[in-house]
């Protein structure tokens, strides 16, 4: 089996757990690192048995096959982009890009060079997912007609570039993209949607709860950084329903309720960081000389940030560089 050679861009807590998660996938290495702190790089370099590359052009020269980029919101499609043209594959944390404007630019040159581009969004890789797909193939909840999700984590610490407007802050390109995940996956595109919510005096949502009306039914979603608010979805069918359980964006256990008074019970323990799920498919997308994830598509990135693109817009909020 080819071995897949990464290199990351970024040192941050979530390009820890891709290092991480990297270690549980077969096949596959941590190859090169950069960050914007050569000492930081150094150290995760040395942690995870990688070289620390003095600058991004450099990592970009170096013998990989694809780059994990994982920096704040307003450089994925900058980074992405410089990745591609290198010649690399491109995994990018999510959101893959602050607005839909900016995604597109960033999908044109995946479709110019032929490489592949992917956002990591985590969910539709664990194990539970897999096993809830095959279930409802097998025995299916009618179709889906309304999705509920979303949850809120009021401990971000002050000075965190979630407060930072300038950093595309606020907690829907941080997790209301998880919602919109789950809404765009199982009703398809948005047509309409209305937000009511709350702004930071720096100018971030601090809460979004957005009503969407989509192609194949309704959702709600919701996410902030001021209230705590619970970690479960439900996905409703005309003949059951599917209760998600917390933390159902990093998924382990889900019930199904049908009409008829059955309820099943799955249970999916996931190894690792979670993040090899999406490493391990990526990879396999890359020896296949695929372009883009038929579970993750270039759509689907699309869509949910068009949900996000309209939920910002109903609460006013546009970010600086883009005034």
């Amino acid at each position: 089996m080819r071995t897949i050679r990464f290199g990351i861009i970024g040192t941050g807590g979530i390009a820890r757990r891709f290092a991480q998660g990297l270690a549980c996938v077969p096949g596959a290495r941590l190859a090169a690192v950069w960050s914007r702190g050569p000492d930081k790089a150094r150290a995760f370099a040395g942690d995870f048995g990688a070289v620390a590359c003095d600058s991004v052009e450099a990592l970009l020269a170096s013998e990989i096959d694809a780059v994990y980029i994982g920096t704040p919101h307003t450089s994925h499609a900058t980074y992405s982009i410089a990745a591609m043209q290198a010649g690399h594959a491109v995994l990018c944390e999510k959101p893959a890009a602050v607005s839909l404007a900016e995604l597109e630019t960033v999908l044109a040159v995946a479709q110019k060079t032929g490489r592949l581009f992917m956002e990591a969004m985590k969910p539709p890789f664990y194990p539970l997912f897999q096993k809830l797909d095959e279930h409802l193939g097998r025995d299916p909840i009618g179709a889906i007609r309304y999705v509920r999700a979303g949850f809120a984590n009021p401990t971000v610490p002050a000075g965190h570039a979630l407060f930072d407007p300038t950093m595309a802050g606020g907690s829907l390109l941080d997790i209301g993209i998880y919602g919109a995940f789950l809404a765009t996956r199982y009703l398809g595109a948005m047509r309409e949607a209305q937000t009511l919510g709350r702004l930071s005096g720096s100018g971030v949502d601090l809460f979004a709860a957005v009503n969407a009306q989509h192609e194949r039914g309704v959702s709600q979603i919701y996410c902030g950084m001021d209230v705590s608010g619970a970690g479960d979805a439900m996905l409703a069918g005309e003949v059951g329903h599917v209760l998600i359980h917390e933390k159902w964006w990093s998924p382990l256990r889900a019930t199904i309720a049908y009409t008829d008074g059955r309820r099943v019970e799955i249970d999916a323990p996931a190894v690792g960081s979670g993040l090899n799920y999406e490493s391990a498919h990526f990879c396999e997308l890359l020896r296949a000389d695929a372009t883009e994830s038929p579970l993750l598509s270039h759509a689907q990135s699309r869509a949910m940030i068009a949900l996000l693109d309209t939920a910002r817009a109903g609460l006013g909020l546009v970010y600086p560089f883009e005034r």
